[in-house]
Parts: structure tokens; C-alpha cells; sequence
């Protein structure tokens, strides 16, 4: 199916957030060679959370199944996405259906994109470009991805291989549920809505940056209805690029000591030691994140701390996922 069919089949269907994908990682058998690159945490778990915007940009500009397989060569002029055996030149092809493409997927409201790795069309970073002694370099970019990210540069993007690092994955999915809960705050517009949205989300913040935080919080304070579009605007640029910024052990346990701190006279000795103790725990690397946040998620609640409850850090995404567990 057609990216443009498939997103009209598709547009209502859920309230979930929606993500672009490179085809070939849901398992549909359209690559150069006839095969696919099935994903099975993209297609078994992370899909019943999302909804899935597939694309195939080398099938819709026209290229078989199989086909020959073709590669960036650099020039004075960018780089061209050239058929390996033929010769024949795809450059304007490619990048006319990008520019339509990206057109289309704007009135989506995409929540994040997830490409191919490698791929001369869809890879984001360190594709191979060959200069004209056919000499490669991993310094490409591919053409479709290239125009997708450029297009939305607040929409978090990732390639399939690098979310096989725990890590990774925990960031990008983390990201791409905040960017969706961003982008239903922009619907309706109030210096009151912002307020919340910023309260609830301090401490994820504070694991990422402080600084940010800290930048984050005087917008608000400052934000009227005459400037309120760009404090929105302003916001979410910051917002997301404080996300992209990496969340330490450090910066987990010092917000988790802050955390507690709102229920520590409530707490037993004992109590009070155990939550200390795992915190340190997870600081050292001995225990997972997800094992101080579940005790903290549990005084949050048996001690009816209702800001604590309302903080998206102790649950930024579906804890089907298990993401936590392996940070």
C-alpha cells in the first residue's frame, strides 16, 4: 500500500501517537533484494501502543521489488542516489517525492519517525557516500530522511539499529510520548495549560536538564496572552531539546532524593532506609531504574503526595514496555 493511502486508511483511528517507519521494518517484503527487515519489538510490543505510518520511498518513486540496489555519490552539487550497475540516476526522483511526502506527513501531526539503518533513502546518519574515485565514507545522510528530519526537526528520529541499545530506546520512546503529549497541549492554547504541563513534567526534566528546567520555568512565569504563540513555540523547542540531552544515573538518583524528600517524615526508619539504599542501588548500577520508581510510585500513593502522583517521570511511557527495566 501507498504511504498516501495508508495515511488517509489510517488517520482517525486512535488517539495514540503516530509514528513514520521505514516499511521494510514492519516486515513487508519490498527491499532491494525481495527481503524485509522485520523488527520484532517495533512489530510485537512497541505496536500496540503506536500507530504505524509506513514508507517506502524507493517502491513509491518507482523502483522494483527486487531491484538494483543503489548508493549516494557525492558531488559539487550534493549528494545523488545513483544505480549501482546502471548507472541510472534517482536524485530527482528521490527528492521530489521526499518534499511531496513530508507535505503529507505534516498534517499528521507525527509523533516520531523510525528509519532504516545504512539505507542510501532512509538512513539518518553515517550512510555510505562515495566520492569519484568510488572511494565511501560514512559521512551520508540518506535523501529521504534527510528531507523528514529537516522538515520537523523537533520530531524525535531514530534509526532501528541504535534502538537495540537499552538506553537509546528508553530516550527516544520516552521522547516521542512527551513530543505527543506536546503537540495535544498546542490544540488548545492557555498561559494555565502551559503551567501545568511544565509542572507535571519538573522532575523529567530535572533527570535531563536542569539548566533547561530552569530556562523552562521563567518562560512560563512570563508567558502572556499577547506573546502566548511564541511561548508555545519557544517552549517546545526548548522542551524537546532539553529531552535529547542524556539522562544520567546521577541526575536519577538526585531527583528521586528530591522526590522522596516530599514524604521522608512519613517514612519508618526502615522505610527510609530502604528507599535510600536502592536509590543508591540504582546510582551504582546494581538494580535497574524501574526499582526505586516503583517504591516511589508506592509512598506517592500510601502517603497521598498528589503532585508526586501527577509527575509524568514515574511513568513517561507505557510500563508495558518494560523500558525501565534495563536502565
Amino acid at each position: 500500500m501507498s504511504y498516501i493511502s495508508t495515511v488517509t486508511a489510517r488517520q482517525n483511528l486512535t488517539k495514540r501517537p503516530k509514528l513514520g517507519i521505514s516499511a521494510c521494518l514492519l516486515g513487508n517484503a519490498i527491499r532491494f533484494d525481495g527481503g524485509h527487515k522485520r523488527d520484532p519489538f517495533l512489530t510485537d510490543t512497541l505496536s500496540q501502543f503506536i500507530e504505524w505510518i509506513p514508507v517506502c520511498p524507493e517502491v513509491e518513486v518507482g523502483m522494483t521489488i527486487p531491484r538494483e540496489p543503489v548508493r549516494l555519490i557525492n558531488s559539487r552539487a550534493g549528494a545523488h542516489m545513483i544505480a549501482e550497475r546502471s548507472g541510472k540516476d534517482w536524485t530527482h526522483e528521490m527528492n521530489k517525492f521526499a518534499r511531496t511526502c513530508a507535505r503529507s506527513l505534516a498534517t499528521l501531526d507525527l509523533s516520531g519517525y523510525i528509519f532504516k539503518k545504512n539505507s542510501p533513502s532512509c538512513g539518518i546518519q553515517r550512510v555510505r557516500i562515495y566520492n569519484s574515485k568510488g572511494m565511501p565514507t560514512r559521512q551520508g545522510r540518506g535523501l529521504f530522511a534527510a528531507a523528514v528530519v529537516d522538515r520537523f526537526p523537533l520530531m524525535p528520529a531514530e534509526e532501528e539499529g541504535r534502538l537495540q541499545d537499552p538506553v537509546l530506546r528508553e530516550n527516544f520512546i520516552e521522547r516521542v510520548f512527551a513530543y505527543h503529549r506536546w503537540q495535544a497541549l498546542t490544540k488548545s492554547k492557555s498561559v494555565r495549560a502551559l503551567i501545568e504541563f511544565h509542572t507535571r513534567h519538573k522532575f523529567l526534566l530535572l533527570a535531563h536538564s536542569e539548566r533547561h528546567y530552569r530556562r523552562l520555568g521563567r518562560l512560563v512565569a512570563t508567558a502572556t496572552g499577547a506573546s502566548l504563540a511564541e511561548s508555545f513555540e519557544t517552549y517546545g523547542r526548548k522542551f524537546m531539546e532539553a529531552l535529547a540531552v542524556h539522562a544520567t544515573a546521577k541526575k536519577h538518583s538526585n531527583v528521586l532524593a528530591h522526590m522522596m524528600g516530599y514524604f521522608s517524615k512519613e517514612l519508618s526508619t526502615d522505610e527510609r532506609k530502604e528507599l535510600t539504599d536502592l536509590i543508591g542501588d540504582f546510582r551504582r548500577q546494581l538494580v535497574p531504574l524501574i526499582v526505586p520508581i516503583t517504591l516511589m510510585r508506592h509512598y506517592a500513593k500510601k502517603y497521598h503526595v498528589k503532585y508526586l502522583h501527577d509527575q509524568i517521570y514515574l511513568e513517561p511511557s507505557p510500563k508495558e514496555l518494560m523500558l525501565r527495566n534495563h536502565v
